[in-house]
């Protein structure tokens, strides 16, 4: 994985995810719209075959980066929700 920025600067973002799918961008995506310092957040392709995922966020307060930490830290607890929920179910 690669992430990178194409232009923005600590309150906006435009990412490219560089060997990564839909869905990563989707998931960070959805966990950035948790974050009510963020004011817009989209993941998309410009073509389905010819480019890289991309993600843009904007936030309202504080910087992208934090932002966007604070969503990976949201994702990483909700996996590890899941895993015991896993292991609790088998």
């Amino acid at each position: 994985m690669e992430i990178v920025k194409i232009k923005g600067n600590s309150d906006t973002a435009l990412l490219e995810l560089r060997g990564e799918t839909f869905t990563l961008a989707s998931l960070l995506e959805e966990e950035l719209w948790e974050n009510k310092n963020v004011s817009e957040a989209a993941s998309f392709r410009e073509h389905p075959y010819l480019s890289e995922v991309k993600l843009w966020v904007k936030v309202k307060k504080g910087e992208v980066a934090d932002a966007l930490t604070q969503a990976v830290d949201g994702l990483l607890k909700k996996v590890e929700e899941l895993k015991k929920v896993i292991k609790k179910s088998l």
